[in-house]
């Protein structure tokens, strides 16, 4: 019975870690504190890639603004009542994409008319490509391709995750 509750522990671990390991935080308007007037989010939003269990970090002024998650409707009208959900708590706020759609943000009190509104498209993320499928991977001196990529770090991290949980348990 303790063997199985320790596998159940391990496996859980791995679950979470394989999760935070491909999740990114993006910075909405490109920095620490750009959900403000004076960026052009639509611009910022085109050249993005975000993907479900992403992370969006609202970066400002808590005493100016605020982050309110509207539907399309709220979003094209910059209606700030009957929003889906306000995401506010202090200024340096975030907020997890969990499902492949079009997420809308709008600021509420007037600013929205201003621009201060963005669309974020958040997709599926890709299947990892094949090793048949990659291109200029890098040889090492042997002629055979690098082991080192991002599928490393993955592993590490949830091989190291399974040994802390085994070594509690």
């Amino acid at each position: 019975m303790e063997s199985l509750r320790k596998m159940l522990v391990v496996l859980m671990t791995m679950v979470v870690t394989v999760r935070m390991v491909n999740a990114s935080l993006v910075y909405v308007g490109g920095g620490k504190e750009t959900w403000r007037s004076n960026v052009n989010f639509s611009e910022w939003s085109a050249r993005q890639n975000i993907y479900v269990g992403d992370w969006l970090y609202f970066g400002f002024d808590k005493k100016l603004y605020n982050v309110l998650e509207v539907n399309k409707t709220g979003y094209e009208g910059c209606h700030d009542v009957g929003f889906i959900k306000n995401i506010t708590r202090g200024g340096r706020d975030v907020f997890q994409v969990n499902e492949a759609k079009t997420y809308y943000f709008i600021n509420g009190g007037g600013s929205c008319f201003g621009g201060m509104k963005v669309a974020v498209n958040v997709e599926n993320p890709q299947p990892a490509p094949s090793p048949s499928q990659l291109t200029g991977v890098k040889s090492i001196k042997n002629g055979s391709p690098s082991r080192f990529g991002g599928h490393v770090v993955t592993l590490m991290a949830v091989l190291a995750n399974v040994l802390l949980a085994w070594a509690i348990l």
